[in-house]
């Protein structure tokens, strides 16, 4: 009885078909790397988003509510925050300058667009190698199967006993080099999907902080969602800004709902 199996496989194969293996190897390495450090990210954010919610908008006042969001940088709703206060301030600073033709609202509305862009493209960083090794994995692992039923043929043809058990033996033994490469890329597939859908529920947290970040800064008071029809405002937190928009603009404004994407 022959002894088939992966050990086999790899003291028998040639090159192409180590290759083959080691290659199937790396990329679910790199896989699991980006699927178990992205998901770890993914619960930081969570938690981040958690803290946005419930602490900043009950501060006493912007600095405290900074202070609530901790003194990480990598933190995108700290990042948010900074950035508006910082528009805002360079914009009444910077009146001489061309910018100043863009109200104060376009300007942030600029500027927390680019901070978002910018926490994206973070959150997204590495999804592209799972969505690379799930499409990619099971195409490797057929070349391989291909190959080891190739080099197969050639040896049953060389010793001139083409019977069942002298087939069977390495045609199927081939067939774990496909095995191999659907096990690659399923969890690779999954972990794309999962990791996508909780960054979509992060990043709409997001956009709807910027909207309460834009509106804070323009009218001093945050945008609440709607309920039985009214909007209510947040007074906890309130800023001096100087330059207040027309009337017609602030209405425009408020007629925004916060779950739209901020653009």
């Amino acid at each position: 009885m022959q002894d088939l199996g992966l050990s086999h496989l790899w003291s028998q194969g040639d090159f192409v078909m180590r290759a083959t293996a080691i290659i199937l190897l790396i990329m679910s390495l790199l896989s699991w790397i980006v699927i178990l450090t992205k998901a770890w990210d993914l619960i930081r954010l969570k938690k981040m988003a958690h803290g946005a919610e419930k602490r900043f908008w009950h501060s006493d006042d912007f600095d405290h509510a900074l202070d609530t969001l901790g003194a990480n940088d990598a933190n995108p709703f700290r990042m948010l925050a900074v950035t508006g206060r910082e528009a805002a301030q360079h914009h009444r600073a910077s009146q001489p300058q061309l910018h100043d033709a863009l109200d104060i609202s376009d300007w942030l509305t600029r500027s927390l667009k680019s901070a978002i862009d910018e926490a994206v493209a973070r959150m997204q960083s590495g999804l592209a190698i799972l969505a690379s090794v799930g499409s990619t994995a099971p195409f490797v692992g057929l070349f391989g199967t291909v190959w080891g039923i190739y080099h197969a043929l050639i040896g049953i043809g060389a010793s001139g006993v083409p019977t069942i058990d002298k087939v069977a033996g390495p045609v199927g033994e081939a067939l774990i080099m496909t095995a191999f490469g659907l096990a690659v890329a399923i969890p690779a597939v999954l972990g794309y999907n999962a990791l996508s859908r909780g960054n979509k529920g992060v990043i709409s947290k997001l956009n709807r902080f910027a909207h309460d970040l834009h509106a804070y800064f323009v009218t001093g008071a945050r945008v609440r969602p709607t309920t039985g029809g009214t909007r209510a405002n947040d007074a906890s937190v309130r800023l001096a800004v100087k330059n207040k928009v027309s009337s017609a603009d602030a209405g425009r404004r408020a007629a925004w709902r916060s779950d739209e994407p901020f653009a």
